[in-house]
């Protein structure tokens, strides 16, 4: 066998993985909207659906998923990445290299990553509701228990987010894997009852729908919507696993499960089956009613864990980029990078589901104020992608249009269909989202004017250094590291240092972190050290937004071997800003430099941060007016 053909045969059996892999991580959410989409779209039609009715519902779904899913997202979206990484912030950042810093940008990616934690927050509340509500179908009697197991379930998912997932993640794709052959499976024996309900994939049934019962037909795109939440994973999650695996788990997989799923729960709905209760679980036969209510709520958990994991990834991408503060990020496994935990956030969104759970108490309910968040989200999208195909791909005004103008006009009436549901409830998460978007345009206009605040006084090394001569100031032995925003100048902190212990050492290095936007940067073009004076250099560190800096690995790159600097006895230099206000009233606002002076406060040490040993680190504290 020759070596070209066992290397195709290592690719296709390493893809194979990979698309198993994204089974469990992509298509969580998405693959178990069929539990409640069909139930609270009937809901939402009006009293005994007629036969057209069913079919025209069934048109819109499937047509909903062709067009958002399939087009929009896997044949547009995605082949917008950025250095392989994917989803809203990394567009963004795509978009702020290729000089599109207009405000709208920027508040369109910012916003609607802020809309995704108010999904995050809705969808595993939802997803394990509808799944346990499949025990009233078996067991009427034990409605009272499933709003409190729900609650049960939730708060055990979250509590075990410290320890990480990545020995139970092994098992997500063959448990997804065997939730979408048992769905299909259904769906096959549902289509069998009424082989004529096929005819929905003729666009005229739903088209025929929307337009036969004025405003009632156009709101039920609302529940329509929600068999394409979770489209956004496809995208945010590329980077994990790659466009092409993405790919074949999609079209080869999910898509044709779902499909038949819900062709299935129509064509039963046909043959006169009682739509009293959930329909997806009456698919199946009374016998393999439990095992199926135990799948699902396993498939629900396992959407629910790849929606925290996603908030963590996001939210570690955005104190990259400078959008929110400093948290403290846990590794839980060095085997994957992908298997962090970031506390506050598990603690907020654990707090929220649990709330939204027990406030609405069913998926009905829940289902009432679901979608709009996201619906806002894939706007945002189909905005920042017009951005892209005249920036990037470099399209036609009018072709941009045309193209990027259908997916905003189908997500625009999805968005005013759901609408409807801000006062049902849809409200909660619009609340998170902009509590969420406040927090991170504060941080950053803090963190702005911190910066612009501490340049402002800057003093040319050479200057500063012939200073320290003609002053007769001492300098020690040892190696001092003084960590700066600043890539030019002296840094503040060693002003501040040498002001107040009247001493230098003999080994100095200003050192700066700069985060580019880019996933990841070639560790051949991380570092780059100029010598500015006699036993002074100057570094800066270049890192893409899903790397996290480690400093003292750093200073184990031979640039930095070249300066001869005593790493053993190095002592770190940090500056801690309190915040003050600005004389002349020139500054931020009352309200927010109070808002930016408590998340400094609060959030994580950079100590931790760059992984610097505790006991070879100096703070000095700085007024910093802004």
């Amino acid at each position: 066998m020759s070596v070209s053909h066992l290397s195709e045969e290592k690719n296709q059996s390493s893809m194979t993985m990979l698309a198993g892999g994204a089974l469990g991580v992509v298509f969580g959410d998405i693959g178990t909207s069929p539990l409640y989409t069909l139930k609270t779209v009937l809901s939402l039609s009006g009293d005994a659906p007629t036969p057209d009715v069913i079919l025209g519902l069934l048109s819109l779904i499937f047509w909903a998923l062709v067009i958002v899913t399939s087009l929009k997202y896997a044949m547009f979206a995605m082949r917008i990445d950025n250095h392989g990484e994917g989803g809203i912030l990394a567009l963004m950042a795509l978009l702020v290299r290729k000089k599109s810093q207009r405000p709208i940008v920027i508040f369109a990616a910012l916003f609607g990553a802020a809309l995704i934690y108010g999904d995050g927050a809705i969808t595993p509340a939802i997803s394990v509701l509808s799944a346990l509500e499949g025990l009233k179908i078996i067991l009427p009697e034990s409605k009272p228990f499933i709003l409190p197991g729900t609650v049960a379930i939730l708060v055990t998912l979250f509590a075990i987010q410290p320890l990480g997932t990545a020995r139970i993640a092994k098992v997500f794709g063959p448990v997804m894997g065997l939730w979408f052959a048992t769905i299909a499976a259904l769906g096959i024996w549902g289509i069998a009852q009424y082989p004529s309900v096929l005819m929905a994939l003729n666009p005229l049934y739903g088209i025929r729908f929307l337009f036969s019962n004025g405003i009632v037909s156009f709101m039920v795109l609302g529940g329509v919507f929600l068999c394409v939440t979770g489209a956004e994973a496809l995208y945010a999650d590329m980077g994990h696993f790659g466009k092409k695996p993405i790919w074949i788990a999609w079209f080869a997989i999910v898509f044709p499960s779902l499909l038949l799923n819900y062709a299935g729960q129509a064509a039963l709905i046909l043959s006169g089956a009682d739509i009293s209760q959930n329909i997806f679980f009456r698919l199946c036969p009374p016998i393999m009613q439990i095992p199926l209510v135990i799948l699902a709520t396993l498939a629900t958990i396992i959407a629910s864990q790849a929606i925290i994991s996603g908030a963590f990834s996001m939210t570690r991408q955005a104190i990259q980029l400078g959008w929110l503060p400093r948290l403290h990020i846990k590794q839980t496994t060095e085997e994957s990078y992908g298997q962090i935990y970031i506390g506050p956030i598990n603690g907020l969104l654990m707090s929220a589901t649990v709330f939204l759970a027990v406030f609405f108490k069913s998926s009905d309910s829940l289902a009432a104020a679901y979608g709009i968040a996201v619906s806002l989200t894939m706007i945002m999208t189909s905005g920042l992608l017009f951005v892209s195909m005249r920036e990037v791909w470099r399209w036609s005004l009018p072709l941009s249009l045309l193209v990027a103008g259908i997916f905003t006009l189908v997500d625009l009436s999805f968005l005013i269909a759901n609408m409807a549901k801000v006062q049902d409830g849809g409200y909660i998460p619009l609340l998170l989202a902009t509590a969420v978007y406040v927090v991170m345009l504060i941080w950053h206009r803090g963190a702005v004017a911190v910066a612009a605040a501490i340049n402002e006084k800057t003093v040319p090394v050479v200057d500063f250094m012939a200073d320290i001569s003609t002053r007769e100031i001492p300098r020690i032995p040892g190696t001092a590291v003084f960590l700066t925003r600043t890539q030019y100048g002296t840094p503040a902190v060693m002003k501040w240092h040498v002001k107040r212990n009247g001493s230098l050492h003999e080994h100095v290095l200003a050192l700066s972190i700069v985060i580019d936007n880019i996933p990841r940067v070639d560790p051949s073009e991380r570092l780059t050290v100029e010598k500015l004076n006699p036993g002074f250099w100057r570094a800066t560190a270049l890192y893409g937004f899903m790397e996290r800096p480690n400093i003292p690995l750093l200073l184990r790159y031979p640039e930095i071997q070249l300066c001869n600097l005593d790493l053993d006895e190095v002592t770190y230099y940090m500056g801690h800003e309190v915040i003050v206000k600005r004389e002349g009233g020139s500054g931020l606002p009352a309200w927010q430099r109070n808002a930016f002076a408590m998340m400094v406060r609060n959030s994580a040490h950079v100590t931790d941060y760059y992984y610097l040993p505790s006991d070879q680190v100096v703070g000095i504290n700085r007024m910093v007016p802004i």
